[in-house]
Parts: structure tokens; C-alpha cells; sequence
């Protein structure tokens, strides 16, 4: 009998504080998907409505996912215990953050709503360190967080920075949206703890948020149209099959292996990936100010990781 979910959450196994190479890779690569998914929304925001596009992008997902779950032979859970807890996390982790990003960022600049989304770890920080009896929040940590916040700032502008205060209850938003995050990121904790496979979990988090989200998006924004560009169609198809489907993987991975806190600092890699990935294939410009952000970023990652500190405390 599988436990339940308040079961599960006192028996969270315990994680590793201090991420390996395979881990940090599993970030990195995240990062690179969900960074690339910026170009692949912009794409289809031509031809399709916002509500439609999340909609379509988790139910891809759930498509691609348990095709995987049926030919690698796994099984389908059946426990309703289970289920609820993949519609708490499908709640938690997308249908309420991608309503309050979409509807704050339609009165808020994108450079603003970025930098308010990287607070996630912040956030993360503070609801693990509550919850969670093995990612309890340290003096480091925080200030590793601030660091990393102010690389994020300082890489996407700090011009952005001069709409806040204005436009609150979009702001509020998107800060809702990374508190939703850190919740969803502390609650997925226990599928390590049930033995749930990771495509499995994923599998389950994005169907019972497609459950919500379809009839939602049909509701509001009714059938797509028939002149919908192919590209807009492709672009919709990779967002839900790449960045959304397999990132999952590497999502439930990393959370079961190194924790809500260490998989929340993500949200400061996206910029880098996607700055990097305009710098590459876009022709964009790389400048001093994204190159001293970096640095910020990577000096908060290893004050957040510890192990630099450790071995100079130690030498």
C-alpha cells in the first residue's frame, strides 16, 4: 500500500545539500530548455492566445510522456492518494503560476517580470527551510540567493527596475506565481519519498494540469482558427514535447537527488541560457553588463553549493 500524502511528507528521504557533476549537468541542460522556450513562446504568441498556448504545451506533454511510460513498460498508477497529489503539484507547480505570469505580464515589461520570477529561490529558501527538516535555511544560502538575484538584475538591466511599484497587482502576480514554485518544489518532495518514478510523476503533474487548463483555454479563448501558420504549430509542438515533457524528467530528477532549494536555482540560469542561446543563434549582443551578471550568478551558486567555502575553511 502506497503511503499517503501527508505520510509521504514525513518520510521525505533526505537529499543531497551539495550537488554532483551529474546533477549540476541535469541543471544546466533545464536551464537550456526552459531558456529556449522564451524563443519558442515568442513564436507562437504570433498566431495562437496565451491561454492556448500553456494549455497545448502541458497537454503535449502528457502525450509525449506516457507514450514513453507505455513503451518502456511502467506502470500507471491507480492510487487515488497518488493522484491527488499529482493534482496538488499540477496546481502548485503550473496551472496557477502560468495564469498569474500570463495575466501580470500583460501590464508589466518582460525584463521586470524576469527579474521578479528569479525570487524563486528566495522563496524557495524560506518555504523549504519551514517545511523541510533537511534544506533548512542557512545565513549562507540567503545571502547566495541575494547574490545571484542582483546577477540576474544586473544581466537583464537594471532600467527594469524602474517600472516596480508601479502596476502592484502585476507585480504581485508574478511574485505569487514564484511563491506557488517554492510550494510546488518543497510538495514534489514526497514522489521521492512514494518510489515514483520520474516520468511517472511528470506524466501525472502535466495531465492533471491539462485537466484544468483545456477546458479552461476552450472556455476563454474557444477553438484555434484554421489559418494558424505552420511555424506557430512547430514552434507550439517543441514547447510542449522539449521544454516542457523532457525538462520534467530532469525536473523530478534533480528534486528527488538534491532538493527544492538546489533545483529552484534554475530560475537563475534561464537568463543565462537564454541570453546565451540569442548570443549564438540570434545574433544578439553579449555585453560587459550580461558578462558581470554571470559572475554574480555563478558567485551565488557557489556560496548556495557551499563546497568552496568548505575547502578554503578547511585549508
Amino acid at each position: 500500500m502506497r503511503p499517503g500524502p501527508a505520510a509521504a511528507t514525513a518520510a521525505t528521504p533526505g537529499i543531497s545539500a551539495r550537488m554532483g557533476a551529474s546533477d549540476w549537468a541535469r541543471l544546466l541542460l533545464l536551464s537550456l530548455l526552459w531558456g529556449g522556450s522564451f524563443f519558442l513562446i515568442a513564436v507562437a504568441v504570433t498566431g495562437l492566445p496565451v491561454l492556448t498556448i500553456v494549455a497545448l504545451r502541458v497537454s503535449i506533454a502528457a502525450v509525449l510522456l506516457w507514450l514513453i511510460v507505455a513503451v518502456t513498460g511502467r506502470a500507471v498508477p491507480r492510487d487515488r492518494a497518488l493522484w491527488l497529489s499529482f493534482l496538488i503539484m499540477g496546481i502548485l507547480n503550473n496551472a496557477v503560476p502560468f495564469g498569474l505570469i500570463v495575466w501580470g505580464q500583460t501590464a508589466i515589461p518582460s525584463g521586470l517580470a524576469s527579474i521578479l520570477n528569479a525570487t524563486t529561490p528566495l522563496w524557495t529558501v524560506i518555504v523549504s527551510g519551514l517545511l523541510l527538516s533537511d534544506e533548512r535555511a542557512t545565513l549562507r544560502k540567503l545571502v547566495g540567493v541575494v547574490l545571484g538575484l542582483g546577477g540576474v538584475a544586473v544581466m537583464i538591466g537594471l532600467d527594469s527596475l524602474a517600472g516596480l511599484g508601479h502596476a502592484v497587482w502585476p507585480q504581485l502576480a508574478i511574485l505569487g506565481a514564484t511563491i506557488s514554485y517554492a510550494f510546488a518544489g518543497t510538495f514534489g518532495r514526497r514522489f521521492g519519498a512514494m518510489g515514483i518514478d520520474p516520468v511517472v510523476a511528470g506524466a501525472g503533474m502535466v495531465t492533471a494540469s491539462s485537466a484544468i487548463l483545456l477546458p479552461l483555454a476552450l472556455l476563454v479563448d474557444g477553438l484555434p482558427g484554421a489559418g494558424v501558420p505552420g511555424r506557430v504549430w512547430l514552434a507550439v509542438a517543441v514547447l510542449g514535447a522539449v521544454s516542457t515533457g523532457l525538462s520534467y524528467l530532469l525536473y523530478f530528477r534533480v528534486l528527488a537527488r538534491a532538493g527544492a532549494t538546489n533545483l529552484s536555482l534554475v530560475t537563475f540560469l534561464v537568463p543565462v541560457s537564454a541570453i546565451l542561446l540569442g548570443w549564438l543563434f540570434l545574433n544578439e549582443t553579449l555585453g560587459a553588463a550580461h558578462l558581470l551578471g554571470m559572475a554574480l550568478i555563478a558567485g551565488g551558486l557557489a556560496l548556495i553549493d557551499g563546497r568552496l567555502l568548505g575547502r578554503r575553511a578547511r585549508a
